[in-house]
């Protein structure tokens, strides 16, 4: 998986590669210019250009080691047989040493080579390079080094006019806009944007991806994010406790069964969800869940439902088999169980807040790995409930946001906001785990490790989809990961099952995501093999 850093965590690892590894600026500057050029290039090579010959390029560069990146790159383009317009927002005076001996080997190209101009400030460049249309426009403004407390803060000049400048060239030609290490007005860490801030199609990140650019404006800004890498090894940010998971990490907590594997050796998973009466019914939500787990491979399902609602889950869901919704009956079957999905379409009767209170406060249900979803979450809310007050052997909670709001009493624009500050504290608090669903998904442990999962789009912005997650959570844990992996891990599969249901996302309903769970899992381990 890879790491997800905050501004300050980027930052102590420039440090620690200077001060501990002996590696200088200018080595971290030049490696970070030359592999900007060789990841644009291969964008390049995509649409079918070989090389970067006759395309032009324009480098928009501030005063900090952003803008000394860009003079590295610079350099690099004309190498690759690219003509280049540089400008520079600032005097030259205004550089850093580092800088101003990065525009001098920049500005020497103007002896050998006519593919170079150099403007100092915008009013010189804006009447030449309105006449050139660029095949590319690369943001070297500002790096990590902005703080912003609220979306929208306002840019200062000159920088608010470069950003404006950008962004306009991006819409009114097809021009790729190129970010180095990320769009100038973005705060690495929180993802809030300023007023304007650059809109890239691609981001060349340098050695570990932002926090930011997951949150708030961040995904709206970034585009497409390739991670340059400028020797800041892996050992320097081994303390970073958010990663990014990926079909490697998905494959890990995935197990395949035994060639002599019985079904009860296979995970054993109790689903108790579902409800009817007089005015509604929410059978839907639990054959959704059984098929789900099902689908994701656990051994043996179990539902408990009210016993008139049975013959339906037995036609969609035959492999199931169907218990009560009593209470000592619930007891023995957790006692059997290897995890339990609660709440996927349970109702909101107080009879039932009332029974989930009881299995919640028993012993037997803490020490199973929980998984609690939808009206289970709702349950926990009422009543004055406290997760804190009981002990859980290893408990996942699934919310989306307006379930975390009730949950948490925090507004939406508050969880938005910081929702890894709002995640971690919830888990850290409860001691339980957390997966807070949306595009990204955060999972948060009670310890503070978090995993990031974007693997989902729009696909997945349909009824019923997180009843199948619910489903395939339980699976993983039932065949022996600990909710918090097998929560990161499910998300993972879930996003990939959601792309492959359809041709177009917009059409996908859960039961299409049903159906591609297996192709879902089966690419990654069987793909070499077809």
């Amino acid at each position: 998986m890879l790491p997800i850093l905050t501004a300050g965590e980027m930052s102590r690892a420039d440090r620690a590669a200077i001060e501990l590894l002996h590696t200088d600026e200018p080595r971290l500057m030049e490696l970070a210019g030359r592999e900007a050029s060789r990841i644009i290039a291969q964008t390049f090579e995509t649409t079918g250009r070989e090389g970067l010959h006759e395309l032009d390029f324009l480098l928009v560069c501030g005063k900090g080691n952003n803008g000394g990146d860009g003079f590295v790159l610079a350099r690099h383009l004309l190498n690759l047989g690219a003509s280049v317009d540089l400008i520079l927002l600032y005097p030259s005076e205004n550089l850093a040493e580092i800088n101003r001996n990065g525009l001098t080997i920049v500005q020497a190209y103007r002896n050998h080579t006519e593919k170079l101009r150099i403007f100092n400030g915008l009013d010189e460049a804006m009447p030449l390079i309105s006449e050139r249309e660029y095949d590319g426009i690369v943001d070297a403004l500002l790096g990590t080094g902005l703080r912003l407390k609220r979306d929208g803060e306002p840019l200062k000049s000159p920088l608010k006019q470069a950003v404006e400048l950008i962004n306009t060239l991006r819409e009114q030609s097809p021009a790729v806009t190129i970010a180095l290490d990320l769009p100038s007005g973005l705060d690495a860490t929180s993802g809030f944007a300023s007023q304007p801030a650059v809109m890239a199609d691609l981001t060349v990140c340098m050695a570990y991806m932002k926090t930011g650019f997951f949150l708030n404006s961040g995904p709206a800004l970034a585009g497409e994010i390739h991670v340059a890498e400028i020797s800041i090894p892996p050992f320097l940010v081994e303390n970073c406790t958010c990663h990014l998971t990926d079909e490697d990490f998905a494959a890990e907590q995935f197990t395949l069964r035994d060639t002599d594997g019985a079904k009860h050796r296979n995970g054993k998973l109790l689903v108790i969800a579902g409800s009817s009466d007089s005015r509604s019914s929410m059978l839907g939500a639990s054959l959704l869940t059984a098929k789900a787990a099902i689908n994701t491979g656990a051994g043996y399902v179990c539902v408990s439902l009210p016993p008139e609602l049975s013959g339906p889950l037995h036609t969609y869901v035959p492999s199931a088999t169907v218990t009560g919704r009593e209470y000592e009956s619930l007891l023995e079957k957790a006692a059997w169980a290897d995890a339990i999905v609660i709440g996927c379409g349970l109702g909101r009767e107080k009879d039932t807040i009332d029974l989930l209170h009881r299995l919640l406060a028993d012993p037997v249900i803490a020490s199973k790995k929980l998984v609690l979803d939808a009206d289970a979450l709702y349950a926990l809310s009422q009543n004055g409930f406290s997760l804190a007050e009981h002990e859980y052997a290893d408990t996942l909670l699934t919310p989306h946001t307006g379930e975390f709001s009730r949950l948490t009493g925090l507004s939406l624009d508050a969880i938005h906001a910081d929702p890894l500050d709002a995640v971690r504290s919830f888990s850290s608090a409860n001691k339980v785990n957390l997966l807070l669903k949306g595009n990204p998904t955060f999972i948060t442990s009670p310890s503070g490790d978090l995993l990031v999962n974007n693997s989902g789009t729009e696909a997945l912005s349909t009824a019923g989809t997180g009843d199948v997650l619910a489903g395939m959570i339980g699976a993983l844990a039932a065949k022996g990961t600990d909710t918090f992996h097998a929560g990161a891990a499910a998300a993972w599969f879930h996003g990939r099952a959601g792309d492959l249901a359809r041709d177009i996302s917009s059409l996908v309903s859960s039961e299409d995501v049903l159906g591609a769970i297996p192709k879902a899992i089966a690419e990654i381990f069987f793909a070499e093999e077809e």
